[in-house]
């Protein structure tokens, strides 16, 4: 069964901006844009049962679609930093989304997460970086923004068994009450929303 987690997708305006703060730094490991998101809920690797009682109790969460903004850089892992990340402005919607996925994961049989949800999304692994050269890169970006941006749907993510990592796959995407989903007919006409 694959590993799986509940995410938040990017826009690809978003994911650039995030890209071009890339720089190449010792010891520090870039993800690929493609795989930026913010996680919900992990999930983890669970039996196919557990993975389809999730999957459907997703499916029944009913929240307003919203806006967000990524702002501030920091790691985490204290005197050993594991990551670097980019923050999320503090959201009200976006926190009921979390405790919504967190409460379908509890129905799925999963245990309680143990961590306080601390939205992020992970630009960088680091393993020996320097110190110094990682808390300049951070007085040098750490006033990082973004424009807000709508969150219209959250998705179910799969990554690699056992180890995780990307390519995440989107297994499920659930959309968000009030968004607007809009359909084109073969001339590519606007037929309205759905």
């Amino acid at each position: 069964m694959p590993r799986l987690f509940t995410g938040i997708e990017l826009p690809e305006a978003v994911r650039d901006a995030l890209d071009d703060l890339d720089a190449p730094m010792p010891g520090v490991r870039w993800l690929h844009s493609e795989n930026f998101h913010i996680t919900l809920r992990f999930a983890g690797d669970i039996d196919q049962r557990r993975a389809n009682a999730f999957a459907e109790l997703l499916a029944d969460i009913d929240v307003p679609a919203f806006e967000l903004r990524l702002k501030g850089l920091g790691t985490f892992g204290g005197k050993e930093p594991r990551s670097l990340w980019a923050g999320v402005e503090p959201s009200p919607a976006l926190d009921a989304l979390q405790r919504a996925t967190e409460r379908a994961a509890r129905g799925a049989g999963l245990a309680p997460e143990a961590r306080k949800f601390k939205p992020h999304v992970t630009l960088a692994r680091l393993q020996h970086s320097r110190d110094e050269v990682l808390a300049r890169y951070l007085q040098r970006h750490g006033h990082f923004a973004t424009e807000p941006f709508v969150v219209s749907r959250f998705v179910l993510f799969s990554s690699k068994p056992n180890v995780g990592g990307g390519p995440y796959v989107v297994e499920e995407a659930y959309p968000l009450s009030g968004a607007i989903w809009e359909r084109f007919d073969q001339d590519g006409l606007d037929d309205g929303p759905w």
